[in-house]
């Protein structure tokens, strides 16, 4: 299955983009974990965290070696979040991490704006995945792409 992508609709200013690109980036120099955020209008008749699961098996996030891959999702209109973590991460945090951070960030998407908040969970994502999987300069790679991709 294919992902479809929206051209001309984008929901953040190139400046956010690029703030949250490199809070990707400086997350994961600490870890071997793999962040990725999927951002898309709508999300309705499907469940986010369905929806997250589907996109993150479409991405092939669960090909990182440590199973350590984390995916940000946002469908922005229908104000709709959820984060899916790979097996390796999920067995370490557990559903009440996740669902404490999907509160933390739909509270600060009313008060700092959805970019800013997206870039504070990034931060939070990415102290987990370093507390449980440490970066190691000799043999960690960068896995998965950095950019925010951006589905219907």
């Amino acid at each position: 299955m294919k992902i479809p992508f929206f051209s001309k609709k984008d929901f953040f200013s190139p400046a956010e983009k690029n703030h949250i690109v490199a809070a990707i980036r400086e997350a994961e120099q600490q870890t071997s974990g793999e962040v990725r955020v999927f951002v898309e209008s709508r999300c309705r008749f499907v469940d986010p965290l369905d929806r997250a699961a589907e996109v993150f098996w479409l991405l092939k996030m669960e090909q990182t070696e440590a199973r350590n891959a984390v995916l940000v999702y946002v469908a922005v209109k229908d104000r709709q979040l959820a984060l899916f973590g790979d097996r390796g991460i999920h067995e370490k945090v557990g559903n009440e991490f996740w669902n404490s951070k999907v509160a933390e960030i739909i509270s600060q998407f009313r008060r700092e704006g959805i970019s800013d908040a997206i870039v504070k969970m990034i931060g939070d994502i990415g102290a987990a995945l370093k507390y449980h999987f440490p970066y190691n300069g000799e043999t960690d790679v960068n896995e998965l792409p950095d950019d925010i991709i951006f589905g219907r």
